[in-house]
């Protein structure tokens, strides 16, 4: 949606705050759709204040009011954006909660607001930089599947969105990686067939679901899983695998 038009102060006709949060705290998910879940009676929000959240969700520091104002209102003139921007800040600070911190210059969101977004950057950060087997709780937030903000279509969204994607997927093979060291060999299946479910094309999600397989044993798992991306990289791409996941199933299995 053009970033100008978000300016109606009309409510959103579909529930947008919950009365309480999953863990007891105040929460903003963006993984799979937005949602604000607060210790309070509902409050529904317009579209032009869940975007200022996301957007400051998605950055995790302050920002200047003229930067907000000139990305969410690109359209608008610079008086009419920080206009809009304002009478979103009005609109926020209707909610039972605390979201935004506001100065004469900056804004952020408050500190106290737990992001799902951020925790599934925090957690791949840990899987990627630890040189461990990750624990059960990260390999619950990797597996569990979500698109950023989707049918969202700004541009600074459909960044964040691919840079998160990119991320979680690397996680998840050095997840895969390490389970597949310390012998976890049906986590390793599981993590890997995550990645490829997350990106069918990844060459590198599918030589790490075949060697899981392989680990286990499951030697005809492991050829079918290869032809099944031989057939869709030739489908979709015109293209073959590479002589790397080859000969790793061809020295497997000799006759296949």
């Amino acid at each position: 949606m053009p970033s100008g038009q978000n300016v109606s102060l009309r409510p959103s006709t579909g529930p947008i705050v919950s009365t309480t949060s999953r863990n007891g705290e105040a929460r903003l998910e963006l993984l799979g759709g937005f949602e604000l879940a607060l210790h309070a009676p509902p409050v529904r929000l317009p579209l032009h204040a869940q975007r200022l959240l996301a957007f400051l969700a998605l950055h995790g520091r302050p920002l200047h009011r003229a930067y907000v104002a000139g990305t969410l209102w690109v359209e608008l003139s610079q008086d009419h954006a920080h206009s809009c921007l304002r009478t979103t800040l009005w609109r926020i600070t209707r909610l039972p909660l605390s979201v935004v911190d506001a100065t004469s210059t900056h804004l952020t969101l408050c500190p106290s607001i737990a992001v799902d977004s951020c925790e599934l950057e925090e957690c791949a950060e840990r899987v990627l930089y630890h040189d461990v087997a990750p624990a059960g709780s990260d390999l619950h937030l990797l597996l569990k599947p979500g698109e950023l903000l989707p049918d969202w279509y700004d541009d600074w969204v459909l960044q964040e969105r691919e840079r998160l994607r990119q991320l979680r997927l690397l996680a998840l093979e050095a997840a895969g990686e390490r389970l597949l060291e310390t012998g976890r060999r049906s986590e390793a299946s599981i993590v890997a067939l995550a990645a490829v479910c997350a990106d069918p094309l990844r060459e590198t999600a599918y030589r790490l679901l075949i060697r899981s397989h392989l680990a286990a044993g499951n030697l005809a798992e492991a050829v079918r899983q290869f032809g099944i991306f031989r057939a869709r990289l030739w489908r979709e791409l015109g293209l073959e695998p590479s002589a790397e996941i080859v000969e790793l199933v061809r020295g497997a299995a000799p006759n296949s």
